[in-house]
């Protein structure tokens, strides 16, 4: 685990304590892609796969967490990030341990989003997360969310 994840599971551990609860940690950050581990156990449902809640909190983790180190690489520590809508689909159970994933914008949409930023003090961003399986690459959960940045 870099510097950068451990920044951002102290701040969500510290920030989120719900994110204690369900065992969320970072497992990298790197590439501009953000990668959550979320444990079964933790967030196991009467089914005895992963309840849909902790999937929605996780995949919303995965763009927040994104954003915050995102923003962080770029020096700017004066806003503040929340979730204004979220989309989620849910095509296959986690049955075992999953990984939430988050990857970058394209950088012509990060760039707009930082110009918006700069000049207005708010600006919004679209970022997609999907949750795997442990030793999946199949989308079991795939997230579309709306994240603003103010100041």
């Amino acid at each position: 685990m870099n510097r950068d994840s451990r920044h951002l599971e102290s701040v969500l551990h510290r920030d989120i304590p719900l994110t204690r609860e369900m065992g969320i940690k970072v497992l990298d950050w790197h590439d501009q892609q953000l990668r959550l581990y979320l444990p079964l156990d933790a967030n196991i449902n009467h089914k005895s796969t992963m309840f849909g809640g902790s999937l929605y909190c996780g995949a919303v983790l995965a763009g927040w967490g994104w954003l915050h180190l995102r923003l962080r690489e770029e020096g700017i520590e004066d806003g503040h990030i929340v979730i204004q809508e979220g989309q989620i689909s849910y095509p296959l159970p986690v049955t075992i341990d999953a990984t939430a994933i988050c990857q970058a914008p394209s950088a012509a949409v990060w760039k707009k989003f930082l110009a918006m930023y700069k000049r207005y003090g708010r600006a919004r961003l679209t970022l997609h997360t999907r949750v795997v399986n442990a030793g999946s690459e199949d989308a079991a959960v795939t997230f579309t969310g709306q994240f603003v940045l103010h100041r």
